[in-house]
């Protein structure tokens, strides 16, 4: 049986704006479908021993980076968006299938003025105590409460009140969502808002208690005993950039689905030659496919596996006033001159990665067909005139005789800095 590794299929290079969202909200039930078929896979090969252990169903992976944020409400990355999609869960998940499933809600209904959702009575938090409405309410009040200044607080958008307790007018305790009893949570909305049930996946809306976040004193997941866990992994080890280890939480609702005891996490690199090598080794279970390894790969003869992970790349500008990146006419010079097909082709150079034309990936489903299909994505062609024209016009209004340097932040990995 061939060795396998795992490679990012839907990476895609836009040029607006958007989120990862559904990469983060489907990313633990993906995982999970990927590991049971690696350990079918581990009888039959001898490379992959150490890292996939049918005896004690403990399988070994590498990070690009540890967590920089646990705190389900605050985090905006997707690193912590993967952990926490395995120690913690929301009132819905996404399943292996893309759909949409019950979680910590056995039941919902969504109508043009709100939601209801009716809590699970065998859900439990890792100390067994209940996990209750009392406990969403609590952690979305934190999202939107501009003190916390949460990057995803404009997602509750939706929810009655929710941006003006963003903006400081209203306090947090004016969200409209109450717990009608320990097990009945309703939600009331500002404006129809169809999507919201898609929206409970994702890390925001997760629960948080919140005596054991206060009696944390400030400290509420810095380390793994400042987490409280009620998805189907508990973290039992989390030695600061060096290890990571999660285990099979006893007290999950569903735990008979869980088919391994522990996802074990002692790498933390973005090198390609240290993932190739620790993979070829037979340290980890799996490990994406970059430029600088494909050859290797297809050498060894590696079987490769893609699969949709929804995430995004993009150039997001700054707004801030008195800034370039806020005048409409600059970006859209900028949109009109770059070129993401040669980013994507010739800079990148993997067969798996697609230009991004739009926010929503191809394989999100509609109601007679894809999303994509029944709602074409705008096509907007690299146009050197327009770019121009456009650079002219933000010049005039901007009052500025040549455009200073300007700056581009990118991620520190070796993808983002090409």
């Amino acid at each position: 049986m061939p060795l396998t590794a795992l490679q990012k299929f839907s990476r895609r290079f836009i040029r607006t704006p958007g989120q990862q969202l559904l990469a983060l909200g489907i990313l633990a039930a993906l995982f999970i479908a990927l590991l049971m078929y690696g350990l079918a896979l581990a009888s039959g090969s001898s490379g992959t021993k150490s890292a996939i252990d049918p005896k004690t169903k403990t399988v070994t992976i590498a990070l690009s980076q540890e967590p920089p944020n646990l705190d389900s409400s605050l985090t905006a990355d997707q690193v912590s968006g993967f952990v926490l999609g395995h120690v913690m869960e929301g009132l819905l998940r996404f399943d292996q299938h893309y759909k949409l499933a019950p979680a910590i809600a056995e039941r919902w209904e969504i109508t043009a003025t709100g939601a209801t959702f009716w809590l699970r009575k065998d859900a439990l938090w890792s100390d067994g105590k209940p996990v209750t409405t009392h406990d969403f309410v609590f952690a979305w009040r934190r999202v939107v409460d501009p003190k916390y200044a949460s990057e995803y607080a404009n997602i509750m958008s939706g929810i009655r009140n929710a941006d003006a307790i963003n903006a400081g007018k209203l306090p947090a305790t004016a969200l409209g969502v109450q717990a009608v009893n320990d097990y009945e949570l309703h939600v009331d909305f500002v404006k129809p808002v169809p999507y919201f049930a898609q929206l409970m996946a994702f890390n925001v809306f997760f629960p948080i208690r919140e005596d054991f976040f206060k009696s944390t004193n400030g400290r509420y997941a810095a380390d793994a005993d400042k987490l409280l866990y009620n998805g189907p992994f508990i973290m039992t080890k989390w030695v600061h950039g060096a290890h990571i280890r999660l285990e099979r939480n006893p007290r999950y609702w569903d735990r008979q689905r869980v088919k391994i005891n522990a996802l074990d996490i002692p790498y933390f690199t973005t090198d390609p030659n240290a993932l190739s090598n620790l993979f070829r080794d037979g340290q980890i279970a799996t490990t994406t496919v970059s430029q600088e390894n494909l050859e290797e790969a297809q050498l060894l003869g590696w079987h490769v596996q893609s699969f949709a992970d929804g995430a995004l790349a993009y150039i997001e500008f700054n707004h801030r006033k008195g800034r370039i990146g806020r005048n409409l006419n600059f970006r859209k010079a900028l949109q009109y001159a770059l070129n993401p097909s040669i980013e994507v082709n010739k800079v990148i150079k993997l067969p798996a990665y697609e230009v991004g034309r739009s926010l929503f990936p191809v394989y999100l489903p509609g109601i007679n067909g894809t999303f994509r299909k029944e709602y074409p994505a705008p096509v907007i062609q690299t146009d050197p005139v327009k770019a121009r024209k456009y650079l002219a016009l933000a010049k005039k209004q901007l009052g500025l005789k040549q455009f200073p340097p300007l700056m581009l932040l990118t991620g520190d990995t070796p993808l983002s800095n090409r």
